[in-house]
This record gives C-alpha cells, structure tokens and sequence, in this order.
C-alpha cells in the first residue's frame, strides 16, 4: 500500500502536468458522489494528505483518490502508450500536453473543496510543521488493549504511516510491535510519532525508500539477518487489520512492563 511519501511524491509528480491547465478530456467513470468534473475545468491545486490524493479546479470541486493495496497513479505524455490496461483506469485527467491517469484505485470520488470529508485524519506526518503532541493526545484516547502497531497504523491519529513505516518505526525505536497500548506512555509516544515523521520526510522526493543505510531495516526481510545483531527478521500476520509486521525479536524484545526507557530512535 502506498504511504503517506508515495502520495507526497506523486502529487509533485502531477503538478507540473495539471496546475493551471485546462483539462482536455476527464474520464471519470465510477466516482461516488453527485459532482463531476468537465472538460474546460482549470486545475488549481494537487496535494497529498496522508493517504490520499487530492486534485482540485477552480469550479471549487475536488477529485479524490485513496490507492490502498492495488492502486497507481501515471504519467503520460499526449498519445505515449500506457504502461497498464485501459481498463483498469479509474480517472484520466488529459491536458494539451499530459495524461494523468489513476489505475485500480478502490476510492475514487468527487466532492466539494472544504466540505470535511477527510476532516478525520490525524496530522500529516509528511508535513515538516507537523504537531506531533497532536498525534499523542489522540493516541491516547484509544483502546489500551491494541497492540502499538495498531496504534501506528490508525490514520486517525497521525496520516501517513503505512505497514512499511509501521515495522520500521518500531524497530528504529526498539520496540515490539505486539507491545499494548497501555504499556507505552506519551514520552514513547511521541518519539515513535516523530520518528516515523522524520523517517517519511527523509524519503521525500525518493522512489526507493532509505530507513537503514541503503535499504531498509525490517520490511519485507523475513528470514534475513538483522542489520544490527544479525539475529533472523522474523514475520507475523495479526493486529486488527490483519497485516503483516516485521520485526528483530532481539532488537525488540517483548514489553511486558510500561515502556518508559526508549526516549529516543538514532537518526540514520
């Protein structure tokens, strides 16, 4: 799934190709909502919260987009071949000169700028004025029973980490995933928010994430040595949403007492 730097890097992807261009063609075919974009719209704005993509024209709507795990955004040239089926494509935004083209994204929809739908985001934590006490306080409010991955993953509290930035905060900060919530008090907290902050902003502007060195620490190395102890990653699917985390168990031992000793991840 594309986190919050994915969606950060496409929109300054975009941007050049749609802000203050007349869109030649829009093929929207099945956007939820009453509203539509139209050929001769302006577009006014291209921004990244969280998880989501926003594009906005000047008639005062706004086409938004949320990739999940099978969706993409492309850029094309005017007549250049695309790289996928025509029939994935959930938008197509043509210019005089560019395609921008939304493939398989499960939440397509146009709605009205200002109008909250996306009000109940936490702070994003791709922006380098980000809130971090913010991100606490709302994690605070939580059940105390999920597990800290949980917690991490939840958009509500802070936009923007993904299963990736998930297992790579946790082990920077030397924590186990599985780790309750009620274990882990707000100076904990704010270090895993603010690690995972700097982590996604470090990668802005990247395609090939860097956490650790020139790769990345944890994710997606199930069964390879860990890059500090050289112990094996290990792998498991749990939490709420049922996803998979990486993790040291060497690294991150299991917390069974409130986690008050981690203060601070090194910087990589």
């Amino acid at each position: 799934m594309p986190e919050g730097d994915s969606l950060h890097n496409i929109a300054e992807l975009l941007r050049p190709a749609l802000i203050d261009r007349e869109l030649t063609r829009v093929a929207v075919p099945r956007a939820r909502g009453m509203y539509r974009l139209r050929v001769g719209d302006l577009v006014s704005a291209v921004e990244s919260r969280g998880k989501f993509l926003e594009i906005e024209v000047e008639r005062g709507l706004v086409l938004r987009t949320h990739l999940r795990m099978t969706g993409s955004w492309d850029l094309y040239e005017t007549g250049q071949r695309w790289r996928k089926p025509q029939h994935l494509a959930r938008a197509v935004l043509e210019t005089a000169s560019a395609v921008a083209v939304c493939f398989a994204a499960p939440v397509v929809e146009v709605g009205v700028v200002g109008d909250g739908r996306l009000d109940h985001l936490g702070p994003d934590l791709c922006d380098p004025t980000v809130e971090i006490g913010e991100c606490v306080a709302r994690s605070l409010a939580v059940d105390p029973g999920l597990e800290i991955a949980d917690v991490l993953l939840d958009q509500r509290i802070a936009a923007g980490i993904g299963n990736v930035y998930k297992c790579e905060t946790l082990f920077a900060c030397g924590l186990s995933p599985f780790t309750l919530a009620a274990a882990v008090d707000a100076d904990v907290r704010h270090t895993l928010y603010q690690t995972a902050s700097r982590l996604l902003q470090q990668n802005l502007g990247r395609w090939r994430r860097e956490t650790h060195g020139d790769g990345v620490a944890v994710y997606d190395r199930a069964g390879q040595g860990c890059r500090k102890c050289l112990d094996r990653i290990r792998v498991r699917t749990h939490g709420v949403q049922g996803r998979m985390t990486f993790w040291c168990p060497t690294c991150q031992p299991e917390c069974s007492r409130p986690c008050a000793a981690i203060r601070s991840a090194p910087s990589t």
